[in-house]
């Protein structure tokens, strides 16, 4: 079915008010800019995932493709005028399985991880993520370990495969110990997931501090700008014996 002609004109006024009102909102409601550039930011994680995708699938589902994801995603702090800092890097154990434990703001943690992200690293994440279409089937590819936080006994299982993991296949895992993201800048209590696979694992906590974002990111009021952002890494032991 043909369009008649002032559908056509129709269309093309349409499109001309778009390409006013964007720039024009852009510029005069913080809000709308908060949310292209989010918009953004999942969709072009997203478009990254297609390409990495195929490159991945080369190997199958290994740790060694999370190395092709950070090389794809450390650009995008670039995009966004944002300047990553990392003090205390050296406390990374050189060559030993570990976990990591790292605070949970926002999915902008993602650039923070990118960017100090060790060898054979991978990190653990809510079964969800498995569906989210490209980036699900890329992290899947690149061993994330997912699990099923409304099923404890699951969990459970899944941690104690973990454990042996560290250990067989000399990896290190990344957990978000207060288990969901938190805006407002302070912490939530730490679930016990990561504590206890450190101790069955017998192997060293790394502890990463993420810096607030509250200077140049906040979701309640829709803000997000751009500024610099600090992460500091320090290095604690497991003893054996976790109190709780």
């Amino acid at each position: 079915m043909e369009l008649w002609p002032g559908a056509w004109t129709v269309l093309l006024l349409l499109l001309l008010l778009l390409l006013f009102l964007l720039p024009t909102l852009w510029f005069c409601s913080p809000s709308a800019k908060y949310f292209f550039k989010m918009a953004f930011y999942n969709g072009w994680i997203l478009f990254l995932a297609v390409l990495a995708i195929p490159v991945c699938a080369v190997r199958g589902r290994n740790v060694e493709n999370m190395k092709i994801l950070r090389l794809m995603l450390l650009h995008i702090k670039y995009l966004y005028g944002i300047r990553v800092e990392v003090r205390g890097a050296h406390h990374f154990p050189p060559s030993q399985p570990y976990v990591v434990v790292s605070n949970h703001q926002s999915s902008l943690d993602l650039l923070g991880m990118m960017e100090v992200l060790p060898g054979r690293c991978v990190p653990i994440a809510k079964r969800e993520l498995l569906w989210a279409g490209s980036a699900g089937l890329a992290c899947w590819l690149a061993g994330v370990i997912f699990i099923d936080r409304k099923r404890t006994g699951d969990a459970i299982s899944v941690m104690s495969e973990v454990a042996q993991t560290l250990l067989t296949q000399d990896v290190r895992v990344w957990v978000f110990p207060e288990g969901t993201r938190n805006h407002n800048g302070s912490m939530l209590p730490f679930k016990r997931g990561a504590f206890h696979l450190a101790v069955q694992a017998q192997v060293p906590i790394v502890p990463i501090v993420m810096s607030s974002y509250q200077d140049f990111y906040c979701k309640k009021e829709r803000r997000f700008t751009s500024v610099l952002w600090l992460q500091e890494l320090h290095q604690s032991h497991v003893i054996g014996v976790l109190a709780y």
